[in-house]
This record gives C-alpha cells, sequence and structure tokens, in this order.
C-alpha cells in the first residue's frame, strides 16, 4: 500500500499526527504492534489517573464524618476492583481511538515496524508475515519504555516497572518506591493512600525534582502527613530479592539503611525505543541517545521524521501530541508554528496535585531576572477549606520591570486543571496587573491565582 505518511506508534505522538494528517487530506497509515494508544493510553496518563480516582474516593470514604455523612461498616479498599475499573478505563479509551481512526480512515498496521529504506516500512505482522509499506513520509513515534538500573533489575515480580504496578493481583502490605518524578510519586501516593506502607526514595534533595523547590517541601510534607516514608538524598545500593521480602539497602546522609517491603518500584525514568527499528541502517543522526530533528522534527535523513520520548525534550504525553500537529501540517505545506519548548505545562497527579509552567524561582534568578513573586495559600481560600482541602498554595513569578509573568506554580486540589488558564497568560505575555484585574469566580480554586497576582504588588485582599 503506498501512504503519504506513514506513522510508525500510536501513541499520543503518532495517533494525533495520523489524525490531524487525516483532516489535512492525507492518506496514512499507522503501524502498531500493540494497543492503539500506546503506552500513555493503555498503561500510563489514563489507567494511573484511574486509580488514583479510586484512591481519592478511598480517602473520601474514610473521612465522610468529616463532611457530616455517615458510613456505617468497616471500610476497605478493594484492590482487584480499583485494577479492573483502571483496566476498564484504559480499554474504553482504546476503543475511541480505534473509532476515531475509522471515522478518519486512518489504516491500522498491526505488527512491529522498521525502516527498510527512506520510503519503505516493513511490518513484521501479527500473524508471522512480512508486508512492506511505501509512503512519501514516514515519521517515528516509537515512544519509551521503564528504565532499568544495574543494581535494581526488573523481574516483573519483586522489583516490578510501571506497567506491573498497575495490575499486580494482589495489594502489596509494603513497598519501596525508587524515584519520586511524576510516575513514582504518583504510584507511591496511590499504594500510601490504599494503606500500603510506602516509602520513598530520591537521590536529588528534593522530590518533584523538576518543580520548583516550595513546591517540593510542601508535597514531601502533605506525603509525610499521610503516613508515607520519604528518602531524599538517598540511593538505593542494592536489593536482595531472596527472602520473602525485598531487603533494599539504601545510602543516606546518615549512613546505610535497610528496609523491607514486599515490592520494590523502579521508577528512575524511561528510555526511548530505538532498538530495532532501522535507524543505524539508514544513518539517521542521533543526540544524546535519542533521535536529532529540526524544529519541525525532519531527522538527518529526508522524508523521515520523529516525535516523543525518542527525541530530545520533555517526555510528556501533551508535547507529543503538540510535535506530531506540527509534523504533519508542515508536511501538508502549511507554516505552523515551531512548538515553544519554554510553555509546556508539567502535572503531577498525586494528592494534592501539582501543575507548573515556565521558570521557576531559582531558574528565573539564573537567567538574570529581577522578579517579583506572589504566593497565596490554599488555607486563605474559602473554596478549599470548604472542599476539605486546605494544604496548597499558588506561587506566580514576575519580571520585575515589565510585569511579564515568568513562571507559575501550583500545588493543591484542582491545580491540574487551573494551570492552562497560566499557560495561555506565558504564551501571550501577560502581566501580574493583568491577571489581578481579571475577574475570577467566587468561590472557586481559581481565584488563587488572581490573588497571587495581587500579592506580588502587595495588593491581596484575603492575606
Amino acid at each position: 500500500m503506498k501512504y503519504d505518511v506513514i506513522i510508525i506508534g500510536s501513541g499520543p505522538g503518532g495517533y494525533v499526527a495520523a489524525i490531524r494528517a487525516s483532516q489535512l487530506g492525507l492518506k496514512v497509515g499507522v503501524v502498531e504492534k500493540g494497543e492503539l494508544g500506546g503506552v500513555c493510553l493503555n498503561w500510563g496518563c489514563i489507567p494511573t489517573k484511574s486509580l488514583l480516582k479510586s484512591a481519592q474516593v478511598f480517602e473520601y470514604t474514610k473521612h465522610a464524618a468529616d463532611y457530616g455523612v455517615k458510613v456505617s461498616g468497616d471500610i476497605k479498599p478493594d484492590f482487584a476492583k480499583m485494577v479492573e475499573r483502571s483496566r476498564s478505563v484504559a480499554e474504553t479509551m482504546s476503543k475511541g481511538i480505534r473509532f476515531l481512526f475509522k471515522k478518519n480512515k486512518i489504516d491500522h498496521i498491526q505488527g512491529f515496524g522498521k525502516l527498510a529504506n527512506r520510503t519503505t516500512v516493513e511490518v513484521n505482522t501479527v500473524d508471522g508475515k512480512k508486508e512492506k509499506h511505501d509512503a512519501d513520509h514516514i515519521i517515528l513515534a516509537t515512544g519509551s519504555r521503564s528504565k532499568e538500573l544495574p543494581n535494581m533489575k526488573q523481574d516483573g515480580k519483586k522489583i516490578i516497572g510501571y506497567r506491573e504496578a498497575m495490575t499486580l493481583k494482589k495489594q502489596p502490605g509494603s513497598m519501596v518506591v525508587v524515584g519520586s518524578g511524576a510516575i513514582g510519586s504518583e504510584f507511591a501516593n496511590f499504594y500510601n493512600s490504599i494503606g500500603t506502607k510506602t516509602t520513598l526514595v530520591e537521590f536529588l534533595p528534593n522530590i518533584v525534582p523538576l518543580e520548583d523547590e516550595e513546591v517540593s517541601g510542601q508535597l514531601e510534607r502533605s506525603f509525610k502527613k499521610a503516613g508515607m516514608k520519604v528518602m531524599t538524598g538517598s540511593t538505593v545500593e542494592a536489593v536482595d530479592t531472596k527472602g520473602n521480602k525485598c531487603k533494599v539497602k539504601i545510602k543516606t546522609s546518615k549512613g546505610m539503611e535497610e528496609v523491607e517491603a514486599d515490592i520494590v518500584l523502579s521508577a528512575v525514568g524511561v528510555i526511548p525505543n530505538l532498538e530495532n527499528i532501522g535507524i543505524e541502517e539508514l544513518k539517521i543522526e542521533t543526540e544524546n541517545g535519542k533521535i536529532r530533528v529540526d524544529e519541525y522534527f525532519r531527522t538527518s535523513v529526508d522524508g523521515i521524521y520523529a516525535i516523543g520520548d525518542i527525541i530530545n525534550g520533555p517526555a510528556l504525553a501533551h508535547v507529543a501530541s503538540a510535535e506530531g500537529i506540527v509534523c504533519v501540517e508542515k508536511i501538508a505545506g502549511q507554516n505552523p508554528l515551531p512548538v515553544d519548548y519554554k510553555n509546556i505545562p508539567a502535572c503531577t497527579y498525586t494528592s494534592p496535585e501539582v501543575a507548573s509552567v515556565g521558570y521557576t524561582e531559582k531558574g528565573a534568578t539564573k537567567a538574570g531576572y529581577a522578579i517579583k513573586i506572589g504566593k497565596f495559600p490554599y488555607s486563605a481560600s474559602g473554596k478549599a477549606n470548604a472542599s476539605g482541602e486546605r494544604d496548597g498554595f499558588v506561587k506566580l513569578i514576575f519580571d520585575e520591570k515589565y510585569g511579564e509573568l515568568l513562571g507559575a506554580h501550583m500545588i493543591g486540589a484542582n491545580v491540574t486543571e487551573m494551570i492552562a488558564e497560566m499557560v495561555v497568560a506565558h504564551n501571550l505575555e501577560t502581566t501580574g496587573q493583568e491577571i489581578m484585574k481579571s475577574i475570577h469566580p467566587h468561590p472557586t480554586m481559581s481565584e488563587a491565582i488572581m490573588e497571587a497576582a495581587a500579592a506580588a504588588y502587595n495588593e491581596v485582599i484575603h492575606l
């Protein structure tokens, strides 16, 4: 079959690129060996949020009396049902992608795709056959997988990655989570919330280390208040899996410590899926272990493109989607604006949630800005108090000279929804004065944004 565009991989980069390409009148084929939607939809973003919602409902039920609701009987989490619901949600969303492919007349070529040459993809199909498909343009969107450390080899039973963490047969009594980025923090939060004795280990001085330090500090306090053990500035040296439990040797600033756990979850990052897809044979250039591309995602070989986790940049679903859209719009002869990597929102769906965009306080200072900072705590928010969600704050960073918004950092209930306002404001170079003079509805969590902007200019009302 001859296509205008063939995409290898159907994750949030691949399937979004395919749909946009079809909208632009291109004939599109997508090669995918697994479930449509890739890791994000089937084994990442969507099913983990389902698990976290189950944990949140369990937490609400435990504290129902605080809201004036009487719940009788022994309240227990049904771990198997939580996992079942999570898988059901993922399956529903994957079916949705199948519907969108059919609606947009996109061919799903089921199998493992490899570049045969710069215009041909060879596919090992699920029934063991080999097919060749030609295209004027080929987009690589093969995603990533859980990274393994030499001293923590995943066996899928006692030392696991994120996939196994979503489908365990029974709830572990105890767990050590290694790595406190979004994946590690979310799983630590989920398991701790439903009663698993959880230890979170982070090599760097702060958990969620890419976030503003004040946000990291608040999340650590919230985790500890919820009963989680948090070990920062610590390294897992070895894991002994020979007995019934894992014996985890952890090097801390105070010396070696041994922690016993039923399960060790390795959440130390991801690595790109670049093996056996033909990039070496075609001599496609790489950089820092990822494919090198230009601002329109063209590789060093004409007609071949790469997006998502296999190129340098944030390994986030919404980034891959944006890259896919820009890539195919350029292929179709349009003139899209390149992706603005300085305006990428980051979200961690823990309890409390974390969301940010733009410079951190330390980053803005390092970049040479004189800054104004405004903070507003959730403890002073009427909606947060009414909701029983007092942990958190909104922190905004402005350029002192021109008043332009440089960064927004939030922790608390609903902040992953609220951050979009700040992404738009940051994109439009909005000033603190413009934010504080834009009337926000009352009572809402989002009022904290207006109040934080006012705080930067000593005009805050409710502090």
